[in-house]
C-alpha cells in the first residue's frame, strides 16, 4: 500500500507541473490583444545597378509590424519601416486593409506613428503598460509578421536593459528592452507584451550573424515611444541622409567638413516639399551602399552639418521646428550651393546661393 500510496502522490505532483493552466492564461491574453496587432505594408522607390548603361529605378515592398494605440486611429511602428516610405498600408486581423498616413517619427530611437485614413468598424485599441515597472527575467510575448506570416506569437524573457551611449541632453534618455523572444524580418513596428497583455515596447532590431533570431532581439521602450511620439510629438521629414566626412567630403566636393548625403524622399513628406532631390546612382564604397547624385545638405537653419556631436543636437533642435510648419537648408546640388525653405503655409522656395556671391 505504502508503494502505490507513493505513486499516487508522485502522478498527482506530475500533474501539478504539467498543468497547462499557464498556457491557457497566455492563449485567453493573446486573443485579446492580437486583434489590435496589425502588419503594415509600404511601398517605397528602389534602385539597381545600371543596365545597359542606364539606371534602373523600380518599386519595391515593405513589411513590417505595428500596434493600435488610440481610438482615434493612431498606430506605433518602427520609424525604419516607414521613414521613406512612398505608402503605407495597414492591414488587421480580419483582412482588412486601411492607407495611413505617417504624422511622427523618432530615428534615434527607432519608432515612428501613423495615422489612419479612417477608422475600420470595432476598432480594438491595445492598452499601453509602464516599461520601467518591467525587471529582468519577466516573462514578455511578442506578436509581429516574421517574414509575412501575420499575428505570430513568441515568448521569452526581458533579459536586459539597454541604452545608446550618445544622447543629446535635451532629449529623453532612450531605452531598448532586450529579448530572448525570436524576432525575425516583419517583426520589426510590432509590440512587445507584458503577460497582463500591456503593451511595455515596440520591436526594433535584431543582432544577428545569420540573418534571422538568434536570441538578441532589442525593442524601444513604451515610455521612450510615448514620451517622444506622443507627448513631444517627434517630427517625420520623409528623409533618408547618410553623413558623409573626411576623404568622402572632399571627394564629393562638399565645401566643409561634413555634409548630409540625402538617400531617399518619400512622396509627400516634408522632405519632398522643401525639394530635396534624392540619390539615383547605386555605388558600393568601403562596403557600404550609397546612392550618389542627391543633394548634400551642408546646414540646417543656419547650423552647419558637422561630425561633431553637438551640432548634430543642434540640427535635431532646428528640425523639430517643423511642428511650426517651418524648415531651411542650404544644400550642394550639381556644384552649386542651394538655399531651400518651406514656411507653414506650404511655400517652397529656392535660391541660387552661389549667384548672390
Amino acid at each position: 500500500m505504502r508503494g502505490k500510496a507513493f505513486v499516487i502522490v508522485l502522478l498527482l505532483t506530475m500533474s501539478v507541473v504539467t498543468s497547462p493552466a499557464g498556457a491557457s492564461s497566455l492563449s485567453k491574453v493573446f486573443q485579446k490583444v492580437n486583434p489590435a496587432v496589425v502588419v503594415i505594408l509600404t511601398t517605397e522607390r528602389g534602385h539597381s545597378s545600371l543596365y545597359h548603361g542606364r539606371e534602373v529605378n523600380f518599386n519595391k515592398g515593405g513589411l513590417g509590424s505595428g500596434v493600435v494605440v488610440s481610438k482615434e486611429g493612431l498606430v506605433m511602428t518602427a520609424a525604419h519601416v516607414v521613414q521613406v516610405a512612398d505608402a503605407v498600408v495597414v492591414k488587421f486581423l480580419d483582412g482588412s486593409m486601411v492607407g495611413a498616413k505617417v504624422v511622427g517619427s523618432a530615428v534615434q530611437a527607432d519608432v515612428a506613428l501613423l495615422q489612419l485614413n479612417h477608422l475600420p468598424d470595432n476598432l480594438t485599441v491595445a492598452e499601453l503598460g509602464d516599461s520601467d515597472l518591467v525587471n529582468i527575467g519577466d516573462e514578455i510575448f511578442v506578436i509581429g509578421a516574421p517574414y509575412g506570416v501575420d499575428h505570430t506569437l513568441t515568448v521569452g524573457y526581458m533579459s536586459g536593459r539597454r541604452h545608446p551611449e550618445v544622447v543629446c541632453n535635451s532629449l529623453l534618455p532612450i531605452e531598448f528592452l532586450q529579448t530572448d523572444a525570436a524576432i525575425n524580418k516583419g517583426n520589426s513596428g510590432g509590440p512587445m507584451f507584458n503577460m497582463e497583455g500591456k503593451v511595455i515596447g515596440i520591436v526594433s532590431r535584431i543582432l544577428s550573424f545569420s540573418g534571422g533570431s538568434e536570441g538578441l532581439g532589442f525593442a524601444a521602450s513604451i515610455n521612450t515611444a510615448t514620451e517622444l511620439l506622443l507627448k513631444q510629438g517627434s517630427v517625420w521629414t520623409g528623409l533618408e541622409a547618410y553623413l558623409v566626412s573626411g576623404p568622402l567630403a572632399k571627394a564629393l566636393n562638399v565645401p566643409q567638413d561634413a555634409g548630409l548625403l540625402i538617400q531617399r524622399v518619400a512622396d509627400d513628406s516634408p522632405g519632398q516639399r522643401l525639394g530635396l532631390r534624392p540619390g539615383n546612382v547605386p555605388v558600393e564604397i568601403a562596403g557600404k551602399q550609397l546612392l550618389l547624385g542627391g543633394d548634400i545638405v551642408l546646414e540646417v537653419k543656419g547650423v552647419p552639418v558637422s561630425a561633431d556631436f553637438e551640432h548634430t543636437c543642434e540640427i535635431r533642435k532646428k528640425v523639430a521646428g517643423l511642428n511650426n510648419g517651418n524648415l531651411e537648408m542650404k544644400v550642394l546640388r550639381e556644384g552649386k550651393v542651394l538655399d531651400l525653405a518651406i514656411f507653414k503655409e506650404g511655400a517652397m522656395i529656392e535660391s541660387d546661393w552661389s549667384k548672390s556671391k
